[in-house]
C-alpha cells in the first residue's frame, strides 16, 4: 500500500494537498518505492478511501437507475433523488446525483525502474467490473446511430466533472455509463474505508514474475481532494490464490465469535457441574 494523500511536509504530494474540483492546472506527483518480493500471479491496483461515507442514506439513493439502463426518457427527466444533483442551469444531468457526481477520478501510472530506465507497466483498464453490471443495470441510451455525443445532447455533465460522460475514453466499448471505472465507483462502499479495483496487470511469460522485485515509481494526477474531510487515498498492488483474496473481516469474526462461544461453554459448564446436581425438591418432615 501507498499512501500518496500528501499531508506530510516531506511527501513529494503535499504540494497537491489543496486541489480542488474546479482546478484548472491538473497536479502531478511521483512516490518511488520498492517491491522486496515479486508478485508472481496476475496483480490487482486498487484506490483505497478513508473517511469516505458512501454508506450515507441520502448518498445511497442519490441515482438513478432508469437512466444508468439506458431509459432515454430518463434521460431528460431523471428522478428527483437525485437532488440536488438532478439539473444544472436548467439541463438535466447525466448521470445525476451525489455518487456520479463524486467519482474518483486520479489518474495512476506504474514504471519499473532499472539502471534509471523507466518501464511502464501496462495497465488493462477493461475486466475490472461486475460482468452483470457491465452488461445488464448499465447500458448507454439507444438511437442516434449509437453516437454519444448525440445521444447525450440536450443534458449536461456533472457539477464536479471536466469532462461530460460521453467523453471518459475513446473506446467506445467503454464509454458513457458502460465506461467501467464509472461502473466500479456506483457500486457503493458499505465502510468507511474502502477500496475498489482501478487496473489489472497481467501475467504475460510463466518464467518471469508479472511484478518483479526492484524499484518502482508511481505517477500521480492529482485531481480528487480529500483532505476537507480529513480523507486519506492510497494505491494498493494485491494478488489472490486459490483462496481468492485477501478479506481479514470474516476471520476476525470467526474467530471472535468462537472466543464468545467457548467462554461462554465453559462458564456454562461450570454452572451446571456446580448447581445441575443439586436436589431441588424440599425435604417434607415426618
Amino acid at each position: 500500500q501507498i499512501d500518496y494523500t500528501g499531508t506530510e511536509p516531506s511527501s513529494p504530494c503535499n504540494k497537491c494537498l489543496n486541489v480542488s474540483w474546479d482546478s484548472k492546472v491538473p497536479c502531478s506527483c511521483t512516490i518511488n518505492f520498492t517491491l522486496e518480493h515479486s508478485f508472481e500471479s496476475n496483480v490487482f491496483m486498487y484506490y483505497g478511501l478513508s473517511n469516505f461515507y458512501q454508506n450515507h442514506r441520502r448518498y445511497v439513493k442519490s441515482r438513478d437507475d432508469s437512466q444508468l439502463n439506458g431509459d432515454n426518457s430518463s434521460l431528460l427527466n431523471p428522478s428527483k433523488e437525485c437532488e440536488p444533483y438532478r439539473t444544472n442551469e436548467d439541463k438535466p444531468i447525466a448521470p445525476c446525483g451525489a455518487i456520479a457526481n463524486s467519482m474518483f477520478n486520479d489518474t495512476l501510472k506504474l514504471y519499473h525502474i532499472d539502471n534509471d530506465t523507466r518501464t511502464a507497466i501496462p495497465l488493462i483498464k477493461k475486466g475490472i467490473a461486475w460482468w452483470t453490471d457491465k452488461n445488464v443495470k448499465f447500458r448507454n441510451p439507444t438511437g442516434g446511430g449509437n453516437n454519444l455525443t448525440v445521444l447525450f445532447q440536450g443534458t449536461t455533465k456533472p457539477v464536479n466533472w471536466p469532462e461530460p460522460v460521453y467523453m471518459l475514453d475513446s473506446d467506445p466499448d467503454n464509454n458513457g455509463f458502460i465506461n467501467e471505472d464509472f461502473i466500479v465507483w456506483m457500486r457503493t462502499a458499505a465502510l468507511p474505508t474502502f477500496r475498489k479495483l482501478y487496473r489489472l496487470i497481467e501475467r504475460k511469460n510463466n518464467l518471469q514474475p508479472t511484478l518483479r522485485a526492484g524499484k518502482y515509481s508511481l505517477e500521480i494526477t492529482y485531481n480528487y481532494p480529500v483532505h476537507s474531510f480529513d480523507g486519506r487515498k492510497r494505491m494498493i498492488l494485491s494478488t489472490i490464490s486459490w483462496m481468492g483474496g485477501k478479506n481479514p473481516f470474516l476471520g476476525i469474526a470467526y474467530i471472535t465469535v468462537g472466543s464468545i462461544c467457548f467462554f461462554l461453554g465453559v462458564v456454562l459448564l461450570i454452572i451446571h457441574h456446580k448447581y445441575g446436581n443439586r436436589n431441588t425438591s424440599a425435604d417434607i418432615p415426618n
